[in-house]
C-alpha cells in the first residue's frame, strides 16, 4: 500500500439545555496540505451557525471561527472531503512554520514531566547522537507497554505525568507522554491531531492523535504510540501544536448555554478505485 484516496465525513452535534446567548467556536478541522498528503476537496457546513473568519495560526493550522446563532438549542458542524495520501514511513520532512524549531523543546502544562515520568524515561538508554530514531522507537514501545489504552478514564486536561501515574490513557495521553520524554531528552517534539482509517470499519470512534519528533537529516517523523507504528497512508494530518490545546479540533466559549452535550461522528473510508489501482501496482 503506497497511496490511498480517503473519503472523510466528520459531524459534531451540540445540544444545549438552554438557548445560546452568545457563542464562538474555533475549528481546526481542515486537513493540512503537506508532504505525503494532498487535499482534493474539503467543505464545512453549519446548522445554526455561520463562519465569522478564517486564518492560518502559528502552526500553519487552518482555523475557522464560527458564531452560533443566538437562541439556538443545538448546532451541527459537518465536514466532508477527499484527501490523497502516500506512504513516506511517517517522514514529514523539514521544519516549516512561524515558530522556530527550538520552541518545540519547551514543556507545556500538559507535557511537563514529574517524578514518575522521569523515572520511566530512565529505563531507556540515553539518546545516541548517531541513532536518535532507535531511542524514539524504544520510547514509543515503552509507553505503549506501560500505559494501557483505556477510554473514558482520562480527559482533555489530563497531563502526561498524571497518565503515567495512573498507568492508563488514550492516544492523546500517549502522545503527551512521548512529547514530554522526547523534549526532556533534548529532542523537539509536537502533537498531531487528525484522522485514521481503521481497517475493520468505516465508522471511527473519534479523531485520532499521535506525535512527531524532529530527527536530524530526516526532519519531522511521526510516531503513533497507541498503535505502535509510524503513520502510513491511512493517516490524515489535520492540526499540529505544542500539545493538545494547540491542535484541538474544536474549542470555544458560550454564554447562556449550560449542560452542553457533544456528539461526534467520524467516518473514513478508501475510494474503491484507489484501492484497486493500489492493488494493481503491487
Amino acid at each position: 500500500m503506497s497511496r490511498l484516496k480517503l473519503s472523510i465525513r466528520h459531524t459534531t452535534h451540540y445540544a444545549f439545555a438552554e438557548p445560546v446567548v452568545h457563542a464562538l467556536q474555533r475549528l481546526r478541522l481542515t486537513p493540512k496540505a503537506t508532504q505525503g498528503q494532498r487535499i482534493i476537496d474539503w467543505e464545512m457546513t453549519f446548522d445554526n451557525a455561520h463562519a465569522e473568519l478564517e486564518y492560518d495560526d502559528q502552526h500553519f493550522n487552518h482555523v475557522t471561527l464560527i458564531g452560533i446563532t443566538p437562541g439556538a438549542r443545538e448546532v451541527m458542524v459537518t465536514c466532508r472531503g477527499t484527501v490523497e495520501t502516500e506512504d513516506n514511513a511517517g517522514v514529514i520532512g523539514r521544519h516549516s512554520g512561524h515558530l522556530p524549531l527550538w520552541s518545540f523543546l519547551r514543556q507545556t502544562p500538559l507535557t511537563r514531566p514529574g517524578a514518575r515520568l522521569r523515572a520511566l524515561l530512565r529505563e531507556l538508554p540515553a539518546v545516541s547522537p548517531d541513532a536518535p530514531l532507535d531511542f524514539l522507537h524504544a520510547l514509543s514501545g515503552l509507553i505503549r507497554e506501560r500505559i494501557v489504552y483505556e477510554t473514558g478514564r482520562t480527559h482533555a486536561a489530563t497531563t502526561a505525568e498524571e497518565a503515567v501515574v495512573h498507568g492508563y490513557g488514550v492516544c492523546q495521553d500517549h502522545a503527551h507522554i512521548f512529547i514530554s520524554a522526547a523534549r526532556a531528552s533534548g529532542i523537539a517534539a509536537r502533537y498531531v491531531s487528525g484522522y485514521l482509517m481503521m481497517d475493520d470499519r468505516i465508522e471511527q470512534e473519534a479523531t485520532h492523535a499521535w506525535a512527531e519528533a524532529h530527527v536530524p537529516e530526516l526532519g519531522w517523523v511521526g510516531f503513533d504510540i497507541s498503535n505502535g507504528i509510524s503513520p502510513d497512508p491511512r493517516y490524515v494530518r489535520v492540526a499540529t501544536g505544542s500539545d493538545y490545546r494547540d491542535a484541538a479540533p474544536i474549542t470555544g466559549i458560550s454564554v447562556g448555554a449550560s449542560a452542553e452535550v457533544l456528539t461526534v461522528g467520524v467516518a473514513v473510508e478508501a475510494h474503491p478505485a484507489a484501492q484497486q489501482q493500489d492493488q494493481s501496482t503491487q
